[in-house]
């Protein structure tokens, strides 16, 4: 059983910074693309940044310059800095990953429980 565990969510203030942290864990040989979306009340689901697995991301345009999306493939982990945060960026953040549970393909694709971030003075 796959599992994409969040950590690092928080208050913080206007202007300052947050790194979300999210592991995958069970039974993985790899993993291909790893992403972080956020939600807020009564919207859908938007893309905030997205890394492939050769080191390739994109972001949403609202994060563009503030963002950085990062991983590190021995550890199963992908990360978001996230700096000069804004209210707007308030919401729950999930991750998701697509894994490579063999060496014939198959693959897994999921979502994390998603970790809360509040922006406010």
């Amino acid at each position: 059983q796959v599992q994409l565990v969040e950590s690092g969510g928080g208050l913080v203030q206007p202007g300052g910074s947050l790194r979300l942290t999210c592991t995958a864990s069970g039974s993985i040989v790899g993993i291909n693309d790893m992403g972080w979306y956020r939600q807020t009340s009564g919207k859908e689901r938007e893309l905030v940044a997205q890394i492939v697995d050769g080191g390739g991301s994109n972001y949403g345009d609202s994060v563009k310059g503030r963002f950085t999306i990062s991983r590190e493939n021995t550890q199963n982990t992908v990360y978001l800095q996230m700096n000069s945060l804004k209210p707007e960026d308030t919401a729950v953040y999930f991750c998701n990953a697509e894994v490579r549970l063999n060496f014939l393909g198959t693959t897994w694709h999921g979502w994390g429980q998603g970790t809360q971030v509040v922006v406010s003075s």
